[in-house]
């Protein structure tokens, strides 16, 4: 029993020991990892001098600091970071992006105005009819102020005289059709008969049973559709409403364009930002000075067109040949197409009326004009000032009648040509002040004295070039 106390105390005496060498030993790893936290490589390669020594087997390992996270061995492979999203993406996916919704915003701007023009169609058509026929009147307003009269009095002068020669114009056509409205109607029933005589002995063995179940089909297809009949009737009288409203529109903004179109200008110069007010200001009057052209270098086309073919079918004794003129001539605002409609109607008539040859005939004087029109006539008279591709003018005149049938199509190639020119004016107006702006840094680059800018020239703040008279 004497020795149980002494191996008591050997037993405390190697646990305290451990106990320090343990501390030690966490001692050590701490310093060592303190270490290895401060390079800026790997740490020391294993089995190094200053490396510590394993652990014995039977010592326990030392737990790992509870705040403190070990660097990665040395050979852990190297991890790249992760690119930035947007430098990720292809350079021209982005641009295709940033072209892509400025389209959509420009679309949707687009379709917006496009709802308000047709909610407000009336109006719109009214104004410009007014702004074709104040370009028109306008000379012989100017030519009255220079004669000495008074500005309202040259306007209304002016504007009932032009307003007196339509409605003559319109009368005499109504007049005429009204005229030989029964003749027409004589002169068809016996082309028709004609038509079922030559079906009848033509080489497509129509009889004359097939002809008559043709025409009792019609007949009832006219008695059953009474009612839409009617509703068509009913919308006539909507649409003659519309049309008079639209003329009377168009009569008080041809007087005021007329007598106020200076003050008007400077109106609408007010609504632009400042600084746009000048390049705008510039626009203004050489678009006015192409609408002028464009609407007078039609007119006389028209006129010539309607004259000619007018005398062509009179010498053809056709019925109806001073209508037929002012539909010829009416229809020639309408590029392209209405010529096509409005030769069409003729031969027609003169199909009906005077036979095949008569026909043919009306057909040669038509696409004889409109080939003297097209090659001579538009060149010569329009000239350049309102220029447009073909192309263009068949995609505008096709888009102007989708979104607002004849008169869209009628003031498309107008719309067209006007944006051309005042795209044109600003392009070049951007260019030269770009060059302006380059100038001074290179005088300042080359050590001389820059060229005070030139003093600005007077903003043509004035109505366009026509209104300002």
């Amino acid at each position: 029993m004497s020795k149980v106390p002494g191996l008591l105390g050997a037993l405390g005496a190697g646990l305290t020991r451990m106990g320090e060498r343990l501390d030690e030993r966490r001692v050590e790893n701490e310093a060592r990892a303190d270490e290895d936290a401060g390079l800026d490589g790997p740490g020391a390669p294993v089995g190094s001098d200053d490396s510590p020594a394993p652990a014995p087997a039977d010592e326990p390992a030392a737990a790992p600091a509870p705040d403190h996270v070990p660097a990665p061995p040395a050979y852990a492979p190297a991890v790249a970071a992760r690119p930035d999203p947007v430098a990720a993406v292809p350079w021209g996916m982005r641009v295709a992006a940033e072209i892509g919704w400025r389209l959509l915003v420009l679309a949707g701007t687009l379709w917006v105005l496009m709802r308000v023009i047709s909610a407000v169609r009336l109006v719109v058509l009214a104004f410009v009819a007014a702004l074709f026929i104040t370009a028109l009147l306008q000379p012989t307003v100017s030519r009255l102020k220079r004669m000495g009269l008074p500005r309202g009095l040259a306007t209304a002068v002016t504007a009932i005289s032009g307003f007196v020669v339509m409605g003559l114009i319109g009368w005499f056509v109504v007049w005429q059709v009204m005229d030989n409205l029964d003749t027409l109607s004589e002169k068809v029933r016996a082309g028709i008969d004609e038509l079922k005589r030559w079906l009848l002995n033509s080489p497509f063995h129509v009889t004359e049973d097939q002809i008559n179940q043709v025409a009792k089909n019609l007949s009832d297809t006219i008695g059953h559709n009474t009612n839409e009949i009617t509703s068509a009737g009913l919308q006539g009288v909507t649409v003659l409403v519309e049309v008079l409203t639209g003329i009377l529109l168009a009569m008080f903004s041809t007087l005021f364009l007329l007598y106020d179109g200076k003050n008007i200008w400077h109106w609408v110069l007010r609504l632009v930002p400042e600084q746009a007010r000048p390049a705008m200001a510039g626009a203004g009057p050489r678009a006015w000075r192409t609408l002028t052209a464009y609407v007078r270098g039609t007119v006389i086309v028209a006129l010539i067109d309607a004259i000619f073919i007018g005398l062509g079918i009179y010498f053809l004794h056709v019925p109806m040949a001073v209508p037929l003129s002012v539909f010829i001539f009416l229809f020639a605002f309408i590029p392209l197409v209405g010529a096509v409609i409005s030769g069409a109607l003729a031969v027609v008539v003169a199909l009906v009326t005077e036979g095949v040859f008569a026909a043919v005939m009306v057909l040669v004087v038509v696409l004889l004009v409109q080939q003297i029109e097209g090659h001579v006539l538009q060149p010569f008279i329009l000239g350049r000032a309102v220029r447009v591709h073909p192309l263009a003018v068949v995609l505008s005149v096709a888009a102007g009648g989708l979104i607002g049938g004849i008169g869209g199509s009628v003031v498309a190639v107008p719309l067209v040509a006007v944006t051309n020119t005042v795209v044109g004016y600003l392009r070049a107006t951007a260019k030269e002040n770009a060059l302006r702006a380059a100038v001074v840094p290179e005088q300042e680059a080359a050590g001389a004295e820059p060229e005070p800018p030139a003093p600005p020239e007077p903003a043509p703040v004035p109505a366009p070039a026509s209104l300002e008279k």
